[in-house]
């Protein structure tokens, strides 16, 4: 009996998590992006984010190996010295995972909350794409009909947004000129904000489904896994650091603009992934479902008031497609058809075999 509460709190647990961590990451970053002062570069928010990353994962995997410096030591040569193909293998996602979060900030900056979270669900249609493409995997129909609705959705949204941004571009340039402290802030371009949440989407399904094809292919942890590739993204994040922004970083420094906000979502960054890869395991697609439904949902409701977002009856219908596509894509046939039975350790999934038991 208290094993069923125990997982029943921790199924819960999860939810809120995921929900909060959803919801607020993508509202971080658009008001990180566009707040008065001075702009912090996007680029070196995502290598920090890596070095957040590698030190929490570098510490749980110390925890893995009881903590002895020696077997923590072994263990890190082992899998990643003396190892170099298997590392190599991990240099594909870390260059992806680095362009998607750059563009991530890309897409902020220019689309607003909401329209960037319910945007952002078309990873769920690329992940499909390279699933059966590179993993071999057949969709249920259902599941077709929901990357439909998805697409459906996104741009009922898109064009609520435009046909937003036509009638209220007079006031933009009206508050423009009274607001004068903001000019430090890009200009606004929905179609680059756009382009860019469709970059990091298709990058998000292909990294995803290639990052669970070598899981799958080794016996290495998620922490270890996170470890290679942090300790591989950083080489790439100091390149796009100075391609992109060398001469900014030479001129204002590395950590212009920063300040306890940009730390925290740095942070908040870092450790969503982390977090998710922890609270997966107790969540199934419908919690998952709901929890993402529960972060446009509330995305939509802070915007209203951090952003003056204007809720119209068209992204709410698109906003709704979105959802529904949600659970649909969770939704198994075969799987409500059986009768439930008493959960074993032998019959986990794959996903949570990969991952740490806690």
């Amino acid at each position: 009996m208290n094993i069923h509460v125990n997982a029943n709190t921790l199924k819960y647990i999860s939810l809120l998590t995921l929900t909060l961590q959803n919801a607020i990451l993508g509202l971080s970053m658009r008001y990180a992006r566009t707040r008065p002062g001075d702009i912090f570069l996007s680029s070196t928010a995502v290598l920090m984010a890596e070095f957040a990353k590698l030190i929490t994962c570098l510490v749980l995997v110390f925890n893995e190996e009881g903590k002895d410096a020696q077997r923590f030591v072994r263990s890190l040569h082992k899998t990643i010295i003396a190892n170099p193909t298997d590392t190599l293998k991990v240099c594909v996602p870390s260059l992806v995972y680095i362009v998607q979060n750059n563009l991530l900030y890309v897409s902020a900056s220019h689309l607003d909350a909401a329209t960037y979270q319910v945007t952002y669900q078309l990873k769920i249609l690329t992940t499909a794409m390279f699933a059966v493409v590179i993993l071999r995997r057949r969709l249920f129909s259902t599941q077709w009909g929901a990357l439909v609705l998805l697409v459906l959705g996104i741009v009922l949204v898109q064009l609520a947004q435009t046909d937003g941004v036509s009638g209220s571009s007079s006031g933009a340039a009206t508050a423009a000129t009274t607001l004068p402290t903001i000019s430090a802030q890009p200009a606004q371009n929905r179609m680059l904000g756009l382009w860019a949440a469709l970059g990091a989407c298709f990058l998000s399904g292909f990294a995803g489904i290639y990052f669970e094809k070598i899981l799958k292919g080794a016996e290495i942890s998620v922490w270890m896994r996170n470890v290679q590739l942090s300790l591989l993204s950083i080489p790439f994040g100091l390149i796009t650091c100075f391609v992109n922004d060398g001469s900014r970083i030479f001129n204002m420094g590395f950590f212009h603009g920063y300040d306890v906000f940009v730390w925290y979502l740095v942070l908040l960054q870092a450790g969503g992934g982390l977090i998710v890869a922890v609270v997966v395991k107790y969540a199934d697609n419908i919690l998952k479902g709901f929890a993402t439904s529960l972060a446009i949902i509330i995305s939509c409701i802070a915007s209203i008031y951090i952003f003056n977002f204007n809720l119209t009856l068209q992204f709410s219908a698109g906003a709704m497609l979105v959802i529904a596509s949600i659970f649909l894509y969770g939704y198994d046939p075969a799987r409500s058809a059986v009768k439930p039975t008493t959960h074993t350790g032998s019959g986990a999934s794959d996903a949570e075999k990969l991952l740490p038991r806690v």
